[in-house]
């Protein structure tokens, strides 16, 4: 029974660190780009509400607002559908059409950060597959180095200054987000 302990005890070793090192890569390639960055945040919205956001990027292009999607099985949406599906294998489910939820987003950070342009960008993970396409303002992991190419840091730096009272504005308006 030792030995059997033993094993499960590694096998879940092995599963956490897996598990944490994908997670750093996600991370990774979602902020490289970046020249700062906040993750799981909540930005007010004006109201008195709040919309959660999971990875708010400083970019030499401005804010990105980024929505992650870790969805395995195929995916089927596009720009005017209400409810987009998945289906892996016999599993199939639907959900809303998270364009939406990202302009409610953009529009939330643009209160706050009024001079620094604020795009977003619904990120999927590389087990999502979209044999129609990808809709609009959707990409996979993979391709977020392509939309948002690394530079220099010293570049995004220098590209970022103008933004940076803004930016610092709006962290500290964010509340840290339990989702």
């Amino acid at each position: 029974t030792a030995a059997v302990l033993v094993g499960v005890g590694a096998w879940l070793a092995i599963r956490a660190y897996r598990a944490r090192q994908m997670r750093r890569q996600k991370v990774e390639l979602l902020t490289n780009g970046a020249v700062d960055f906040q993750e799981n945040v909540l930005v007010p919205d004006g109201s008195g509400g709040s919309y959660h956001v999971d990875f708010l990027l400083l970019h030499a292009r401005g804010i990105v607002v980024i929505d992650w999607r870790n969805l395995r099985g195929n995916v089927f949406g596009g720009d005017q559908m209400t409810e987009w599906t998945v289906m892996n294998g016999a599993e199939r489910f639907t959900f809303p059409n998270p364009l939406n939820a990202l302009y409610d987003r953009i529009a939330a950070v643009k209160l706050v950060a009024k001079d620094i342009p604020v795009e977003g960008r619904i990120v999927f993970s590389r087990r999502a597959i979209f044999p129609k396409g990808l809709p609009k303002w959707t990409v996979k992991l993979d391709a977020m180095l392509s939309e948002f190419p690394p530079m220099e840091r010293s570049q995004v730096e220098a590209a970022t200054a103008r933004y940076r009272e803004s930016w610092d504005a709006l962290k500290q308006g964010l509340t840290p987000s339990s989702l």
